[in-house]
């Protein structure tokens, strides 16, 4: 009797946290990990009297979250996965935020031998075709879509000893690329908040295959309606604001920009 009492208090408790003064968001770590939510949040949270509670794990997760309904609105990166969410009625309002680009990092010394004007496809048969020591997310993140995408137009399916697909976030992974000095693909805006603690640089940049754009969008509440989609749209709306857009323009590592505004305002 005492165990159902007990069971009976902690789930009342589990539907009291779902509360009107919370917005779940759920997103990327690559914008927890660069530290851009830290400055945007705490604005909203002041302007709103309320308290976002971000849980920052792989798109993959963050829609499956929200396909759920244990979220109110969704912040990343990953397109196609995006575009199929919205057209199963599980997203509204998606709106694009910013962009900024992926990276291919790797040792100084460079063992696959890249050259800078390589494609990212052509870099990642380098990589292959020299078994050079290769770190994946293999979290089926926005950043883990990309990477396979990059393979599959490279016509490989990287197998063996030197591919090691390890399901982490991007922090976690880029740490292990430092350990084993090896090759990983990343965002540049996580690789800028991580520079000055690895020992990896950028071995290719540039190509139009690596443009990374983010989008927003709210759990619908004709799926869920016990979501919070008024504040799910007034976070939004902020995110798409001037003044969302400014702070986002303006947020730097050390004087270099990580992510550059999409929506419509004069900059």
């Amino acid at each position: 009797m005492k165990k159902l009492l007990h069971f009976i208090l902690l789930f009342s408790f589990s539907i009291n946290a779902y509360s009107a003064d919370i917005l779940y968001l759920a997103t990327t770590t690559s914008t927890e990990n660069s530290g851009l939510l830290s400055a945007l949040n705490p604005v909203f949270e002041k302007a709103n009297n309320i308290h976002i509670n971000v849980i920052a794990v792989g798109t993959g997760k963050a829609l499956r979250l929200a396909e759920n309904g244990d979220v109110d609105v969704l912040f990343v990166h990953a397109p196609s996965a995006e575009m199929e969410f919205v057209k199963k009625a599980y997203g509204i309002d998606r709106k694009a935020v910013m962009h900024n680009d992926f990276v291919l990092l790797g040792p100084k010394n460079n063992p696959a031998q890249i050259k800078a004007d390589f494609s990212i496809v052509k870099a990642l048969n380098y990589i292959s075709r020299t078994e050079s020591t290769f770190i994946s997310r293999g979290d089926d993140s926005g950043t883990h879509k990309k990477e396979m995408s990059l393979w599959k137009k490279s016509k490989l399916m990287p197998t063996g000893e030197w591919y090691n697909s390890v399901g982490q976030g991007m922090g976690a992974v880029l740490n292990m690329a430092h350990e084993k000095k090896a090759y990983t693909l990343t965002d540049r805006g996580t690789y800028l908040a991580f520079k000055d603690k690895i020992e990896l640089i950028i071995i290719s940049q540039g190509d139009k295959e690596l443009f990374n754009p983010y989008h927003i969008m709210a759990v619908n509440p004709a799926k869920h309606p016990h979501t919070h989609y008024d504040l799910a749209k007034k976070y939004i709306n902020f995110l798409t604001s001037p003044e969302g857009q400014k702070i986002i323009q303006h947020y730097n590592i050390q004087g270099e920009q990580l992510f550059y505004p999409d929506a419509n305002f004069p900059h």
